[in-house]
């Protein structure tokens, strides 16, 4: 037992790698800021070109949807860091994940919305137009927040696979909570990084686990 605790629960380790365990979970914080909602923006767009465009249009959203869901996050991280400098187009590390992150997780967010836009009856646009409201107008106050109602733990659910796929950002060299960690446990020979940071993973995303879990429920009972 003494040797778990000193390998993998050693709180001496835990106050030496404290300072760039903050850091990295401020990375951890900064990077689902960014990325959330630009994979909600994406997802929107989306999902409204591939439910009220012309035929091709929504055609081509649904390919561009599998396209991007199908090409693992990791290696089209690697391609926009690495690659695109070699076309001349330097995005740098942080606009390397904002631009992957809003192609992936904008296609993921994109399908759910798109599910939630045609659970709505048909005759709820009808209604809308009918009292005035333009195309736009309706989609907005009408027909979206309906629709987000009714995928909303499907999308909550998506943000925490988003948050917990910002530990990739380190192959673009951004110091995220996981990197930072491997690096303490590198430098200490002790598995004790590694669990502080899955502690705070687990404090980070435990609300909306529960939110989400809450949501489900709700929505049984409501059937």
């Amino acid at each position: 037992m003494e040797d778990f605790l000193f390998a993998f629960l050693n709180w001496d380790i835990v106050t030496q790698a404290w300072p760039i365990l903050w850091r990295g979970f401020a990375y951890t914080l900064a990077l689902s800021a960014m990325t959330v909602p630009l994979g909600l923006a994406g997802g929107v767009a989306l999902a409204l070109l591939a439910t009220s465009g012309p035929w091709w249009v929504r055609l081509l959203a649904a390919g561009w949807t599998d396209f991007f869901r199908a090409i693992p996050p990791l290696v089209l991280l690697v391609f926009l860091y690495a690659g695109l400098p070699f076309a001349g187009i330097d995005v740098g590390a942080w606009g390397a994940v904002a631009l992957g992150f809003l192609l992936n997780t904008g296609s993921y967010y994109g399908e759910v919305l798109r599910a939630g836009i045609e659970s709505v009856p048909r005759g709820q646009m009808e209604a809308a137009r009918s009292t005035g409201l333009t195309r736009g107008q309706a989609l907005a106050h009408v027909v979206l927040p309906q629709a987000v109602r009714n995928v909303l733990p499907d999308l909550v659910s998506n943000t925490l696979e988003v948050v917990k796929l910002t530990s990739i950002a380190s192959v673009v060299a951004l110091p995220e909570l996981l990197f930072q960690a491997r690096q303490a446990q590198n430098a200490t020979y002790n598995a004790t990084p590694i669990v502080a940071a899955a502690i705070a993973y687990f404090l980070l995303l435990w609300p909306l686990v529960r939110l989400v879990s809450r949501l489900e429920n709700r929505a049984m009972a409501g059937r």
